[in-house]
């Protein structure tokens, strides 16, 4: 019997034993695409976040201080599919809606990795 893959869920945070969080499935599944989402990967503009490895992440970054328009929604789903395809190669992403309400930009994933899915939703453009 094979047990489920394990490992520490960002954003970090401790556990009853005073350790790190661990986590397995949809909850690790979620933590995964987060981690990649939210992480500022080099652009144009930045150098990474990650000294280790510079290119990691989404550069999401880029969509602050936009209009917030029919352009921008497509971008947030091309930075978002583009990063996921790269970073999370194992996970497919099932269904990507991009919300505009205001000033705020949502995105709505299902991503599926195995016989595991999950749903993640985020806001996009914190900070405008």
């Amino acid at each position: 019997m094979s047990r489920a893959p394990q490992n520490l869920l960002v954003p970090f945070r401790r556990d009853r034993k005073r350790d790190f969080a661990t986590g397995t499935g949809a909850e690790l599944l979620a933590s995964k695409v987060r981690q990649v989402l939210l992480t500022e990967g080099a652009t144009p503009y930045s150098t990474g976040e990650l000294p280790w490895r510079t290119n990691f992440g989404a550069g999401l970054s880029r969509l602050r201080h936009r209009s917030n328009n029919a352009v921008l929604a497509e971008l947030a789903r091309v930075y978002v599919r583009d990063a996921l395809a790269r970073w999370l190669p194992g996970a497919q992403l099932v269904q990507l809606d991009v919300a505009q309400d205001g000033v705020t930009i949502t995105a709505s994933l299902r991503v599926q990795e195995g016989s595991t899915t999950t749903a993640v939703d985020m806001p996009l453009n914190r900070g405008t």
